[in-house]
């Protein structure tokens, strides 16, 4: 129900508002729908799952296999590879969001959303619009903006800087030299990628970060996890894992690449911090091609880097593979279930659930695994009071 009053509407919705149409926003959404309960999904974005299809350089593909990242209620199409590609995974998300008949509203920027414990609704604002909800359910996860790092100097160099939000391939740095920034999936990709044009990727390792293969013995890396620790304590899988990944990959420390002490399954559920799948990028840093910089910036030149060690080298362009974060401390107010840097105080599986009907979804740092969990728990909750209401008499 709206109405309109000084230029702005107003929108009292009897389910769920959500903010966030990417795959957590939508997949919530859909096991609504399939429970009868309507729900509103607000996108700042022009489509569905924006970052994948304005935010992701070319060749990216899935990192896991398909099996690993469907959403619930509704599979990926059997002709569809191990790893889809991003327009495959586009294109599944457009599907899933027809066939659950989810019509996002797009272009609505929310910049502030707030519980009214006096009326017991969350009233959410955009530039535009004020919806009110008995329920809230923040979708916007963990990937949000872009993380860019203050360096100094870097406002004077005369090259292209570019995030790799900006990036889509490496076609326009052809035969360049890249300082890339970063040594994340994103990073060891990008510099990937940079290397089919002819171009010298220099890719700075300020962390130590573990490279896994992305399959071992023919089997994917993920998958052979998930298997052990049904049976095994997750440290002693990390060892596993990391025995047969020297087997496959040698020690990568010899390239720069030193591993963190602690293993890549317990540091993932520590800290989210991922661990690199390799896709092709660890023979071209073997063979030369991406050379490895062990030392951090120090600063940026007029025409290139200067790092710790004193070294300074020449670059044409720079790539700042350095990630993203949570956006939900800007908007959502008067709630302390989030942190400062925009995660759930309450780790997984317990942090889908706030107070006064707030939840959160896609913030698991496990990916599609962790939303599809999620996204099941909030319906089957939501559906609860909403069936207790409607059966009153």
């Amino acid at each position: 129900m709206g109405s309109c009053e000084k230029d702005q509407t107003f929108v009292r919705f009897d389910g769920p508002i959500i903010v966030g149409a990417g795959p957590s926003g939508i997949a919530v959404a859909a096991c609504l729908k399939q429970d009868g309960i309507p729900s509103l999904v607000l996108e700042r974005s022009d489509c569905i799952a924006s970052l994948w299809q304005h935010k992701t350089y070319d060749r990216l593909k899935l990192h896991l296999p398909k099996q690993f990242c469907e959403l619930p209620l509704f599979g990926y199409p059997k002709n569809f590879p191990k790893y889809p590609t991003k327009k495959q995974f586009v294109s599944y998300m457009e599907a899933y969001a027809k066939h659950f008949e989810i019509k996002p509203r797009f272009n609505q920027s929310v910049a502030r959303a707030e519980f009214d414990a006096q009326v017991g609704v969350w009233r959410v604002n955009t530039q535009d619009s004020v919806y009110e909800s008995r329920w809230l359910v923040v979708a916007t996860g963990e990937n949000a903006e872009a993380v860019v790092p203050e360096i100094q100097g870097i406002e004077r160099f005369e090259g292209v800087v570019r995030h790799t939000s900006e990036y889509k391939s490496g076609c326009v740095f052809r035969e360049q030299r890249v300082l890339v920034v970063g040594c994340g999936n994103s990073g060891m990709e990008v510099s990937l990628d940079l290397c089919r044009y002819n171009a010298s990727p220099f890719m700075v390792v300020r962390n130590s970060v573990h490279v896994l293969p992305r399959e071992m013995f023919g089997f994917p890396t993920f998958g052979i996890a998930m298997g052990l620790l049904k049976w095994l304590p997750l440290r002693v899988v990390d060892k596993l894992i990391l025995f047969m990944a020297n087997l496959t990959l040698g020690n990568t420390d010899k390239l720069g690449l030193r591993r963190p002490k602690t293993g890549p399954l317990e540091l993932k559920n520590a800290t989210g911090k991922t661990p690199v799948l390799d896709t092709g990028a660890l023979s071209l840093i073997k063979s030369g091609n991406i050379k490895v910089v062990e030392q951090g910036v120090r600063e940026i030149t007029r025409n290139g880097a200067k790092f710790m060690d004193g070294q300074e080298i020449a670059f044409d362009s720079i790539v700042l593979a350095t990630g993203y974060k949570s956006n939900v401390p800007f908007w959502l107010k008067g709630s302390d279930f989030f942190t400062k840097e925009g995660m759930p105080k309450m780790s997984f599986p317990n942090g889908w659930k706030g107070e006064n009907g707030l939840y959160t979804v896609g913030f698991t740092r496990r990916g599609l695994l962790g939303t599809t969990c999620d996204a099941l728990k909030i319906a089957k909750h939501v559906t609860g009071q909403w069936r207790s209401t409607t059966c009153k008499p």
